[in-house]
């Protein structure tokens, strides 16, 4: 049985929810049942030994978790005399015995379902007359791994998840990225590394602070299959909503990855994984969240702590917390000495050039660049978020880069890589196609500067589109068309976005206009700042303070000087100014034209009416 027919199998049950559950409340059950299944099927070879070892044991007075889990040869293990057709013979009683069928599970098990809440919904089920129905329908499905392999189980339940999500997708963007970023963000992360990850039993770690439901961890997991089936990809991953931790760590069981990689609570506040170092990194963290609730204990790190700590090089503004994320993936890399680390992560658009020099969000701007760790950052289309239409960048940051990219950044604007959706799911209403991500993996790994060629025919209709590279043009336009070249990837060097914030001051006049002088101390008989004609201005890292301020400031303000004491290094990337193209506005005799046609149709209509 393939993943679709297994899903669809299982997505039948939905018809016995119909009416006693709302659509979006669906997976509530179905999920939590699927796992049970599934690890029913897994433990029934093993059963007998198991309880054996379990009696044993017990009455020996020892612990009996290790021998319970060599007995298993698994990660997990039930010593219930229990399974799910069992169950069924009992139908006074399932509700009692499903509950403590699932208590005897391992604690790692256990904390699935408690997480899932699960014994709510047998209550709900119960009350309902359907638990004997339910449990049944589940009791008939193969889900043994003879009959469905890890591969072919973890393909039904990513596609189950993702059916939940869409169904409920007012919710569905705080714990599901659409599975086209993330298949980017896996192809922009491995990209540089085929050669080595194609290698025979090559073993990797990745890891996701903010796990949702494991997408892009499954995503990464499929993508190095498929690239090399000997790879073994490690997963590790933290998410904060329990039914979303329930859900990940189901799917990561299902896939025979460890559970205990995965930890449930707040990544900022309490790092589940400390002193852990990862080789690729995956994150969506929520856009524009504040972090109020951890406040406490991030400042208490960064203060304490520093740049041993994960919060270094500076905090953000209160109101969002997205940077402090990219901050706990910095701490989570390898040294370069150890193979160094690459990590993707989707931001909106406020962390490229929030805060002025010296703030918290220019200073982590600035850790990065002056260590050289950004790779890339890639503008993707609006509308491509569940609950969100606003722009989004991927950033790709590594501290092994290339050598053709190191002191360099690349930056790629994709906002026009998209296509409409047959039917929008909340504010996702665009998606990206198999060849936009090519098209946006090519640029990267290339690591070219291109441009998107727009050719129009004799008439002004767009006919096609085609990424050339720098200085080039398309491969051919029509007799009398024209095309229209926008920069699609663009190369800067690191100190492209850092400037010098000067303060310049011009002096304080007394009646008479004559400059006031300080008459104390290191002030004395120095002109005295005028605080309402104090001016600001950010010079560019690549130039001479000095020559920028006697070409921009002395021609206008004679008396000005800068005070060298409040001069601040800022950073920021201003991504939509570099991507700008500017189109003249059309001649005014042209519109006038144009104007007086429609004025003339307007009179012939009105006379019309009078007539």
């Amino acid at each position: 049985m393939n993943h679709q027919n297994l899903s669809s199998f299982i997505w039948s049950v939905a018809d016995l929810l119909r009416g006693d559950y709302k659509q979006s409340d669906y997976g509530k059950v179905i999920l939590p049942f699927t796992v049970l299944r599934r690890l029913d099927c897994v433990l029934e070879p093993t059963k007998a030994k198991v309880l054996a070892e379990f009696a044993a044991k017990k009455k020996a007075g020892l612990n009996p978790d290790p021998f319970l889990l060599r007995a298993s040869g698994q990660s997990f293990y039930n010593t219930s005399d229990l399974d799910l057709r069992k169950l069924m013979g009992d139908q006074d009683h399932i509700s009692q015995n499903l509950y403590a069928y699932v208590q005897a599970f391992s604690p790692a098990v256990r904390d699935i379902f408690e997480r899932f809440s699960f014994s709510t919904q047998i209550d709900k089920l119960a009350k309902s007359g359907l638990l004997y129905l339910v449990t049944e329908k589940f009791a008939g499905i193969d889900l043994h791994p003879e009959a469905v392999d890890n591969h072919e189980m973890g393909l039904a339940f990513e596609e189950l998840i993702r059916k939940f999500a869409e169904l409920s997708n007012e919710t569905a963007g705080e714990h599901f990225t659409p599975r086209e970023v993330i298949r980017l963000m896996v192809n922009l992360l491995f990209v540089e590394d085929d050669e080595v990850l194609t290698k025979p039993g090559v073993v990797r770690t990745i890891y996701d602070p903010t796990a949702g439901t494991g997408g892009m961890l499954s995503v990464a997991g499929e993508h190095l299959a498929a690239l090399n089936p000997q790879a073994r990809l490690t997963m590790f991953g933290q998410e904060l909503n329990d039914e979303s931790y329930a859900i990940c760590k189901a799917d990561m069981l299902i896939k025979g990855q460890d559970v205990a990689n995965i930890v449930a609570g707040n990544t900022l506040s309490e790092d589940g994984h400390a002193r852990a170092k990862f080789d690729y990194m995956l994150s969506n963290p929520p856009f524009g969240v504040e972090w109020k609730k951890v406040e406490k204990e991030v400042r208490k790190e960064h203060q304490t702590q520093g740049f041993n700590g994960r919060f270094g090089p500076g905090l953000p503004s209160v109101s969002d917390g997205s940077l402090l994320f990219l901050l706990h993936l910095l701490s989570k890399m390898r040294p370069a000495s150890d193979g160094g680390s690459r990590f993707g992560i989707v931001l909106n658009g406020s962390p490229l050039f929030t805060g002025g020099a010296g703030s918290g969000a220019s200073e982590i701007r600035r850790h990065l660049l002056e260590n050289d760790l950004v790779e890339a950052i890639i503008g993707l289309p609006t509308d491509m978020f569940y609950n969100t239409g606003i722009s989004t960048y991927v950033w790709i940051v590594s501290n092994r880069k290339p050598t053709q990219r190191k002191g360099k950044v690349q930056l790629i604007d994709a906002s026009s890589f998209w296509q409409k959706m047959r039917k929008s799911l909340g504010s996702k209403r665009r998606e990206m196609s198999e060849s936009h991500i090519a098209d946006v993996t090519k640029l990267f790994g290339s690591f070219v500067e291109a441009q998107l060629a727009t050719v129009f025919d004799a008439g002004g209709t767009e006919v096609g589109q085609e990424i050339v590279l720098a200085a080039s043009g398309p491969s051919s336009v029509p007799k009398d068309g024209i095309v229209k070249l926008a920069p699609l990837s663009r190369i800067f060097p690191n100190d492209a976005f850092g400037y010098r914030a000067i303060t310049v001051e011009r002096p304080q006049r007394d009646e008479k206009s004559e400059v006031v002088l300080g008459s104390k101390g290191k002030q004395k008989g120095k002109p005295q700042a005028d605080s309402a004609l104090r001016d600001t201005e950010n010079v560019p890292l690549s130039e001479e303070v000095e020559s920028y301020f006697r070409r921009e400031v002395l021609p206008h303000a004679p008396d000005a000087w800068i005070d060298e004491e409040k001069t601040k290094i800022g950073y920021e990337i201003p991504f939509n100014q570099y991507f700008y193209v500017f189109e003249p506005p059309r001649p005014l005799a042209e519109i006038d034209a144009e104007l007086a046609q429609v004025a003339a149709r307007i009179k012939a209509m009105i006379e019309g009416l009078a007539a």
